[in-house]
């Protein structure tokens, strides 16, 4: 290779070189830019997300305000580390919304968002994540049915334990038309958290320590 092409080369690379640096700081800076909007937006659509499940219970502040992660092993569906929103009126705890893994689906875990008050009721329930059949156990979905409003106002003893199952097993609760597996899966799922919280309910509101 002559002198000349050798030079032609070395050009080009510091060029390419040059680019490389040049889009990777314009990378950089726009992360830098947008994160805390990203960030914000995600924080917004989650406490949309959150609000429906509270039902008429009156809070302060914001939903994320207060978050514990409950560690695995617990007696939480999924047996999982869990994430739990926690919501006061006037420093007084008024529920905690748990975001919990109901195993057992038709097509694997459900992924479930429970209110409960600190009576101990349901304030309400929703779907967030599932790999369900289309039309049959996707009726899970508040959009797609009402399904799962039947549980709000619910607690651990509100059906006794027993009849805390479809109709089809002796329960008091509705199946979906032609899926009886996801329904099954969701109910142990939601029967399973209020256990939980009614035995462990000044864990779930424990103060969180903060470094001073």
């Amino acid at each position: 290779m002559s002198v000349e092409q050798k030079s032609s080369v070395l050009q080009a690379g510091l060029i390419l070189g040059g680019l490389a640096a040049v889009c990777t700081g314009l990378v950089a800076v726009t992360h830098a830019i947008t994160a805390p909007r990203i960030v914000a937006n995600e924080q917004a659509y989650l406490e949309r997300s959150l609000a429906p499940v509270l039902g008429g219970v009156e809070y302060d502040g914001a939903v994320l305000e207060s978050t514990i992660v409950i560690p695995a092993p617990n007696d939480l569906p999924g047996n999982e580390p869990v994430t739990v929103y926690r919501v006061y009126a006037n420093e007084v705890p008024t529920a905690a919304l748990f975001v919990v893994n109901a195993r057992g689906g038709f097509a694997g875990p459900i992924r479930l968002l429970i209110g409960i008050a600190s009576n101990g009721q349901l304030t309400g329930v929703r779907v967030l994540d599932h790999r369900e059949t289309p039309g049959l156990g996707d009726g899970i979905e508040s959009d797609k049915s009402d399904w799962i409003h039947q549980f709000t106002g619910r607690s651990p003893g509100d059906p006794p334990a027993l009849a805390w199952s479809i109709r089809r097993d002796g329960g008091e609760f509705d199946q979906l038309t032609g899926a009886s597996i996801t329904p099954r899966a969701v109910i142990r799922g939601i029967r399973d958290t209020l256990t939980y919280f009614s035995e462990n309910k000044a864990t779930v509101f424990a103060k969180v320590p903060t470094d001073d």
